[in-house]
């Protein structure tokens, strides 16, 4: 089931949420939609679920138009980031709740419910506790039983708001890699907000970054990652270091370096900034070729990678550089040890933008 979004504008009290939103999700695609809090992405969720309505534009499902149907009507499942089990319902009658409420002509019977809800719990690694309640399961057994919840009732999307968001560092991750495999056995259209970058890029198909209302950028993991569009979602997508320079004609003037671009460039004298990942920054004792003097102000050990913080001579503005502890230790570095780094890789945008 395929999901397209067109033109969605939804204001409130004067603040513009959703600024002409379009978006397509292909079927069968698990995407995220990822930004700062404020920028709209969960707004967006609702209006696709029909808990919200757009001011203008519409959303297809397959094609046809359901801007006007009910929420009922939509045969999507939405999981939200508390939960919203019954408390006074088991586990069992938590996820079979969705299909003892449908109209008598649509509902399933008896027998159908048990067997549909006893394959998700087998689904969901929860078989042995169908008759315990709400209070009685850890955080990640809850979150499981409410996307069960949302699966029972055979959705054509599956929509999920910030669903890992309450729980603990490592729970988090055991549910992505969870979600993703179920995601792979299943293959419903499903679409989830984060905040995480590191969450987004581990279990999505498609990325969407927004930002103030509007989608800076579509694509995979890799594509965000290696090629992001323009400033916001560079420094959005993991640390960055910013370097300002100059170009003029072909060559950018960073510090002390010099790099040469395409000869045939005819801007003069523009401004530029310089992105560089912490890992992009090659760190050397010594500078055979022009290299930017820093010292190092400080060592963290983190498993098998060392971030260092590094100063450069002259400025307060602190670098981040990212090695592996094997390359840590060939270079012995101490702290207050002078350096000499340059970037192996680097994205310009004129003026910083």
């Amino acid at each position: 089931m395929s999901i397209e979004i067109k033109n969605i504008n939804k204001t409130f009290n004067k603040f513009d949420a959703l600024k002409n939103v379009s978006l397509t999700v292909p079927d069968g695609q698990l995407v995220a939609l990822l930004g700062p809090s404020g920028c709209g992405k969960t707004t967006l969720l609702r209006i696709v679920a029909g808990l919200e309505v757009a001011d203008s534009g519409s959303i297809l499902f397959h094609g046809e138009d359901a801007t006007s149907q009910h929420v009922r009507d939509r045969r999507v499942g939405f999981v939200f980031q508390h939960y919203a089990l019954f408390r006074h319902l088991t586990v069992f009658e938590n996820v079979a709740f969705g299909l003892r409420v449908r109209p008598r002509k649509q509902r399933p019977s008896p027998t159908e419910i048990k067997k549909r809800v006893d394959d998700l719990l087998k689904l969901i690694q929860l078989q042995d506790l169908a008759d315990r309640y709400p209070r009685q399961l850890s955080g990640g057994q809850r979150q499981r039983v409410a996307l069960a919840r949302a699966l029972a009732v055979e959705p054509k999307v599956l929509l999920l708001d910030e669903p890992f968001g309450a729980l603990d560092t490592k729970v988090r991750k055991e549910l992505r890699r969870w979600l993703r495999r179920l995601h792979e056995t299943m293959h419903i259209t499903s679409v989830f907000v984060t905040h995480d970058q590191e969450e987004a890029m581990e279990v999505a198909d498609l990325v969407v970054v927004m930002n103030e209302g509007r989608i800076e950028q579509v694509g995979t993991p890799d594509e965000i990652y290696e090629n992001p569009v323009n400033p916001f979602v560079y420094q959005f997508i993991g640390h960055v270091n910013l370097f300002h320079g100059r170009l003029n004609t072909g060559q950018v003037r960073i510090g002390e370096l010099d790099i040469t671009l395409d000869p045939h460039t005819e801007v003069q004298m523009a401004p530029v900034v310089a992105y560089v990942r912490p890992h992009e920054l090659e760190i050397s004792r010594t500078s055979e070729d022009v290299a930017i003097a820093v010292t190092v102000s400080s060592i963290h050990l983190l498993g098998p990678m060392v971030h260092l913080e590094l100063l450069p001579k002259d400025s307060s503005e602190v670098l981040e550089a990212e090695l592996t502890k094997e390359h840590y230790r060939q270079l012995n570095l101490q702290k207050g040890d002078k350096v000499f780094v340059k970037p192996r890789k680097m994205r310009l945008f004129m003026g910083g933008k």
